[in-house]
């Protein structure tokens, strides 16, 4: 007993431990006599909650309406590690933007910004149908969100910022209403706004249906498949940054309206980005910026700039002898700065002389009117059209825009050549394909050929919305159309010249086109006032070179017919443009477009008739299901003999037989068999030739009435027994 005694004076627990085994009865005993309600009269304090190993995420949170949406921004529940991130949500669709920076690199002389933007297909509750199950490489749809999301926030970064700018948007959850695309430019752009990165946003990103006449913001994609209007619109709060447009041939006038309305409710997005940024951004860090000097661009502009004026006032100088000229200009420049040991000057001596290039092109335009290859402001270049270039296609063109060529062909399908599209919004099939290629012999460079290019995606795009306004409907010329651009050689405006070589291509495969479609480009000079910042000076130029483009503030690509605009496509350098001067550039562009129209029109006006011998045919018959059965024959093999004899493909659904054959002769050759099998009926009794295909203990097979097989039995050969 004194050892017990002992042993609880030294360790206090042994005293507590007969009441908490009492008390462990006592509980044990009134739960099992179902006495729950009755507590003891001098109950034991309850412990304190324990929050030990408990996160607490504080989010921050931004609700907002537009077009009767709720919209939502959210920040600090996921992603907390980027340099910034965002949620954005509407409805059930969710997109989650992410921003990361790395530090710069000196030897850059321009901004690495990557933008991937990926939609898995967990986000429908979708398991992908590929062999592995996983996502694999980025789709076409996928490039071209990234490619919306790159253009508006891409000018507001800070000159001389090269450090590596990383954006990572993914769709979380869509409930296949919404085009995320959008919301995701949103998230990237209040992402930015939260991020340490030097940025000049917000901005804000809408789309704009029309239906009927009227004006939809924010439209759904049942709302977008009624609407002759697909506008997208980004801008900070007084200047425009990107447009995109796909039309069914909108006038100037209406297309003007839907950018004057779009313009207040993108600005709608801009403050709770700041009232978000307020509450949970990071202070932006001061990066090192790659600036050149005043000094050194003073001296190189002394060297230079009266020979690289010389070169751009001779307008005999094409593409490359221009440029030949002003590399050596270069050269012996930096040969002067070596021999005065000036490192500092040849380090960015590439960068300044760009700078004297861009002031001396950018000087005359706005105080002469005149440009570098001698035509006036608003002069398309010459023009060459040739339809039917090519022998033994379906369709064919050759366009040539001064230095500028592309070669179109058309290749006509059957319906079931369709392109399969795996996305979380839109069709799931497309039967108009515009395939776009940048080969490197275009500009004289030695290049690589591998996978998808982002450039050559969003230019075949464009030219594709273009076009398939004026494709007519699938009930009328049921082919699937696929287009290839070749482009042979490039000084500008490759994708408008992709639109009017597609046009006169498809005219040539016979398609029944009502009018042609033509592309132009507009380009900007401007002259800004350094104390703040606004346009004191512009001039607008039709149809611009590669040079312009390069050295310009502009590149406004629109596509249409005579009666409307069919697809737009806006980027720009600066930090913004006024929307009054977006505007005003649509009357030029109808004038050039108009010009080079009517010289589509003196190659060919109207599409040729189906009736040359590579013109192919699909041709529709309908069927019972009974003569169906008989023509496919036992597994197949009937319908497999006659394509493999003819060349043609036919496919079956739904009582009808559909065929896709080379020319009309095929055309005949398969309808010839395809009557000898339906159109003789097998008769009980008949008496019918045949060919005996192989034989059986049991009796013989026969092939007979065009292809049909037979069993004849061995109690039948003959009258004898056998």
């Amino acid at each position: 007993m004194p050892s017990i005694m002992a042993a609880s004076r030294s360790n206090p627990l042994l005293n507590s431990l007969p009441r908490f085994l009492t008390w462990r009865s006592l509980g044990f005993r009134t739960i099992c006599s179902g006495r729950l309600g009755f507590a003891p009269s001098d109950p034991d304090p309850e412990p304190p909650v324990s929050t030990a190993g408990t996160k607490f995420l504080e989010t921050f949170r931004e609700e907002f309406e537009i077009g009767s949406r709720l919209i939502t921004f959210e920040t600090g529940k996921i992603a907390r590690f980027a340099n910034g991130s965002v949620v954005l949500g509407m409805e059930e669709t969710k997109v989650l933007s992410t921003v990361t920076s790395s530090k710069g690199d000196s030897v850059r002389d321009f901004l690495p910004l990557t933008v991937d933007y990926q939609e898995k297909q967990f986000a429908q509750g979708v398991i992908p149908s590929t062999y592995l199950r996983r996502e694999g490489a980025p789709k076409e749809r996928e490039l071209l969100c990234g490619r919306l999301i790159d253009r508006p926030i891409r000018p507001l970064f800070p000159a001389g910022f090269y450090h590596e700018v990383q954006v990572m948007a993914s769709v979380l959850s869509s409930d296949g209403r919404r085009d995320p695309d959008v919301m995701a430019a949103n998230a990237t752009s209040a992402a930015l706004m939260l991020s340490d990165i030097p940025w000049g946003g917000p901005i804000g990103v809408i789309r704009v249906g029309r239906i009927c006449g009227q004006f939809v913001v924010n439209p759904t994609m049942d709302e977008l498949s009624l609407s002759d209007l697909n506008l997208v619109y980004a801008c900070t709060k007084d200047k425009t940054l990107m447009i995109d447009v796909q039309a069914g041939g909108i006038s100037e006038k209406d297309l003007e309206a839907g950018l004057r309305l779009a313009h207040p409710e993108a600005v709608k997005y801009l403050e709770p980005q700041i009232r978000l940024a307020a509450k949970a951004g990071k202070h932006k860090k001061d990066y090192k910026l790659s600036l050149v000097s005043d000094r050194t661009l003073e001296k190189v502009r002394n060297l230079t700039e009266a020979k690289i004026e010389a070169v751009f006032t001779d307008p005999s100088y094409g593409k490359f002898e221009r440029g030949e000229a002003l590399d050596n200009i270069a050269q012996e420049v930096k040969r002067t700065l070596e021999e005065e040991c000036d490192t500092e000057s040849v380090t960015v001596l590439s960068k300044v002389v760009d700078r004297v290039r861009k002031g001396v092109v950018r000087n005359r335009i706005l105080a002469e009117g005149f440009r570098v290859d001698g035509r006036h402001l608003d002069e398309v270049r010459p023009l060459y059209c040739e339809a039917g270039y090519l022998p033994n296609l379906h369709g064919s063109s050759l366009f040539s825009r001064g230095d500028t060529q592309v070669l179109c062909t058309v290749t006509l399908g059957a319906p079931r050549d369709a392109q399969r599209l795996d996305s979380l919004v839109g069709p799931p099939t497309k039967r108009f394909m515009l395939h776009y290629s940048f080969p490197p012999f275009s500009i004289n460079e030695v290049g690589k050929r591998v996978g998808l290019n982002r450039r050559e995606v969003g230019h075949g795009t464009l030219a594709e919305k273009a076009l398939l306004a004026v494709l007519p409907p699938e009930d009328d010329f049921p082919y699937t159309v696929r287009i290839n651009s070749e482009v042979m050689a490039s000084d500008g405006s490759t994708s408008m010249a992709t639109v009017c070589g597609g046009s006169m291509a498809m005219m040539d495969a016979g398609i029944p086109l009502q009018e042609h479609v033509a592309g132009v480009s507009v380009g900007l000079v401007s002259e800004v006032d350094p104390s703040t910042g606004e346009i004191k000076d512009y001039r607008i130029v039709t149809d611009i070179l590669g040079l312009e483009d390069h050295l310009g503030d502009m590149d406004f690509k629109i596509a249409g017919t005579r009666k409307g605009v069919t697809a737009v496509q806006l980027d720009i350098k600066p930090a913004g443009i006024p929307l009054d001067i977006i505007c005003e550039c649509l009357e030029p562009a109808l004038k050039g477009r108009l010009q080079i129209l009517a010289r589509m029109d003196q190659e060919i006006s109207a599409p040729r008739t189906q009736d040359h011998r590579n013109s192919p045919r699909l041709a529709t018959l309908k069927f019972s299901n009974d003569a169906l059965r008989r023509l496919i024959g036992p597994l197949g093999v009937l319908k497999r003999k006659i394509e493999e004899d003819t060349g043609a493909r036919m496919s079956v659904s739904d009582e009808t037989l559909t065929i896709l054959a080379k020319n009309q002769t095929v055309l005949e050759r398969v309808q010839e068999k395809i009557d000898f099998i339906i159109g003789r009926e097998i008769e009980v009794g008949g008496i019918y030739k045949g060919i005996i295909s192989s034989i059986k203990e049991y009796g013989a097979f026969v092939e007979f009435n065009g292809g049909q097989q037979g069993l004849l039995h061995v109690s039948e050969l003959s009258h004898e027994p056998v």
